[in-house]
């Protein structure tokens, strides 16, 4: 575990998983701006080794959220440095093959299953006992505007997106009279090198350009815009504040109202 020397005795403790790029980077961002200590972890050793001495995370674990032996050493590294947590973001995630059904590989579908959904419950379920120990928590999970539309070629990632709203509700559920509120945010495309990389397979996939890829994703919103990464913080940590202590069960989008997935 990498961490930085600050005191986080009396501050908020918040876990980010893959919050080393990206999403998860700017949500770090968002929660050390409001005082918090943010404990981020991430498969790259190197962008965990940046964050920290860059200033943009408290403490960092080495993990792959698949992994629940790398699982259970985070949080064996979380409850010795901070001795709580009061917020967990599972931003995890990747993208998954872009292809037909019937060409899906399964070692790609058991992959994305296995970061995307699984590894939010390896998580959450260690997360639980010491969000538990405070007067209220806040569990808020990455969906995604496929998990509520469906999407044309992303079959594992739609599953995976899905199928963690339905976790989503159901946490919110069973944790709720224990003062812990469980949200999702579902973005839409997110403007960065993920959905580049995305595009860039369907386009190959269509056997057209990239650029008209991408002007049919703009489509799908009726803002015509991806998403910056920054707004999905900024309702994360809306939901993580007194001011949304009324909201749970709720799968929020931030999507520019997402009008079709098909193209």
């Amino acid at each position: 575990m990498t961490n930085s020397s600050s005191d986080t005795s009396q501050r908020p403790v918040v876990l980010i998983t893959a919050g080393a790029s990206g999403i998860g980077a700017e949500l770090a961002k968002s929660f050390l701006a409001r005082g918090d200590a943010v404990h981020i972890c991430d498969i790259d050793q190197a962008l965990l080794d940046d964050a920290v001495k860059n200033g943009l995370a408290t403490g960092a674990s080495l993990c792959d959220v698949s992994r629940p032996d790398q699982v259970r050493a985070m949080f064996d590294d979380i409850s010795e440095r901070y001795a709580r947590l009061d917020v967990l973001i599972n931003n995890a995630g990747i993208a998954g093959p872009t292809a037909a059904l019937e060409d899906i590989e399964i070692d790609d579908w058991d992959r994305t299953l296995a970061v995307d959904l699984s590894g939010a419950f390896y998580v959450t379920r260690l997360a639980v006992k010491l969000l538990k120990q405070g007067a209220a928590g806040s569990i808020i999970n990455m969906g995604s505007s496929a998990g509520l539309h469906g999407c044309p070629l992303r079959s594992p990632y739609v599953a995976s997106k899905w199928a963690l709203i339905g976790l989503t509700k159901t946490w919110a559920m069973e944790l709720g009279p224990a003062g812990i509120r469980v949200n999702a945010i579902c973005p839409g495309s997110v403007a960065g090198p993920r959905i580049d990389e995305v595009i860039e397979r369907d386009a190959a996939r269509r056997g057209t350009s990239a650029e008209q890829i991408r002007e049919s994703y703009h489509r799908q919103s009726s803002l015509r815009r991806f998403v910056d990464a920054g707004e999905i913080a900024s309702l994360a940590t809306f939901l993580a504040s007194e001011a949304g202590a009324g909201i749970s069960g709720q799968a929020l989008s931030v999507d520019g109202h997402t009008e079709s997935l098909s193209i």
